[in-house]
């Protein structure tokens, strides 16, 4: 029941947050399309822990996504200088990384965070191993040693 309440609040929240209306019709529809998307989540029976995390708490995100954002930023920049480059030094490359998450759910957030930095995409995931494509050798280097923090942090996120 506590994953179905945090869903419904994190739904109005994402809801308020992305459309600003305060209209009461508007809100009433809000509030409906709410009820009827927790109504049929709860019908096929896909509320649990990795739906709505809320065993994660918000805490660990806290210190987590500034991080995270910080690498997204500067693999933007570094995929946007090869990019723009004359020689536009690109180089595909497919690395293999260990994961120390012990969830899924871990091992998905991990996955996760390595794809949404520029310039690399986790491909697959196979047990305690990603596989990992990058844009270059030295990107490739960049996300092996990124990985044993980036690694360390999901862990700390998990509650380890």
């Amino acid at each position: 029941m506590k994953h179905t309440i945090s869903l419904a609040v994190a739904l109005g929240a994402v809801w308020m947050l992305w459309s600003g209306h305060t209209e009461p019709f508007l809100l009433l529809l809000g509030v409906l399309s709410i009820l009827a998307v927790v109504g049929i989540c709860w019908r096929m029976q896909i509320i649990d822990g990795e739906s709505a995390p809320i065993q994660l708490g918000i805490r660990p995100f806290v210190a987590y996504l500034p991080w995270l954002i910080k690498e997204i930023v500067v693999a933007n920049l570094d995929v946007t200088r090869r990019v723009l480059a004359k020689e536009m030094p690109i180089a595909p490359t497919v690395i293999k990384i260990q994961t120390h998450q012990r969830t899924d759910l871990g091992r998905v957030i991990f996955a996760n965070s390595i794809t949404l930095t520029p310039g690399t995409v986790s491909v697959t995931m196979s047990g305690d191993e990603i596989t990992v494509h990058a844009l270059s050798p030295t990107e490739a280097e960049h996300d092996t040693e990124c990985a044993a923090d980036m690694n360390r942090r999901v862990v700390q996120l998990e509650g380890s």
